[in-house]
């Protein structure tokens, strides 16, 4: 069974403590916080101060996805302000392999994030310190996009790729009902979602049908 992680950059932002109290209590494994600079993606989204004050009302794990470049300067403040997961691409720097050791180091689970447009051969050296992969199903920047139909391939040859190391495979962007379950099959293991939680009526009934 997959674990489902809201993408907050779809909720209420004028209700956020009402909306994280919302999705865990519907069920929610974890909250996925968008950081994007206007730089590496063409978006603006949650800075330091959110995030902390996402952590200071949930009691869910806070998987944190950097947009950013350069993202090493930041590591360490994403820690302090309640990450439990935070991962980089890698076509954000020059030296995921490091970001992705310190993460760790600061006991953390460190993620690497791959764009769509990118060889999955790109992530192959930094599995041995990657505790999840983020494959983008959408172009990263903006939520509610349509999802790519060639992330399916793709997540069954990362997790080929993978073998039987203990590594997540986290799909984020355009995850919903219609796909949830062929994304699991093909091995993913987290399920960010976003308009499909946060427009539904329900939010219970919306996660536990992605899973």
């Amino acid at each position: 069974m997959a674990l489902i992680a809201p993408s907050m950059l779809a909720c209420d932002f004028g209700n956020v403590e009402a909306e994280v109290r919302a999705v865990e209590a519907g069920g929610a494994d974890m909250l996925h916080i968008d950081i994007m600079d206007g730089h590496f993606v063409p978006n603006l989204s949650f800075g330091l101060p959110v995030v902390e004050a996402m952590n200071r009302v949930a009691s869910i794990p806070l998987d944190v996805h950097l947009m950013i470049a350069p993202y090493e300067p930041y590591l360490e403040a994403f820690r302090d302000a309640g990450a439990a997961r935070i991962a980089v691409h890698v076509e954000a720097g020059d030296h995921p392999h490091r970001a992705l050791q310190a993460i760790r180091d600061m006991g953390l689970k460190s993620g690497i994030a791959i764009n769509p447009g990118t060889s999955l051969d790109a992530v192959a050296p930094l599995l041995s310190v990657a505790d999840q992969v983020v494959v983008m199903s959408v172009n990263p920047g903006f939520g509610g996009q349509k999802f790519i139909p060639e992330t399916f391939e793709r997540v069954a040859a990362l997790r080929a790729m993978i073998g039987d190391r203990d590594i997540d495979i986290e799909i984020d962007g355009g995850v919903g009902e219609g796909n949830a379950r062929d994304l699991i099959n093909a091995g993913a293991s987290i399920l960010v979602a976003g308009t499909s939680v946060f427009k539904a009526d329900d939010y219970g009934t919306a996660i536990r049908a992605l899973r």
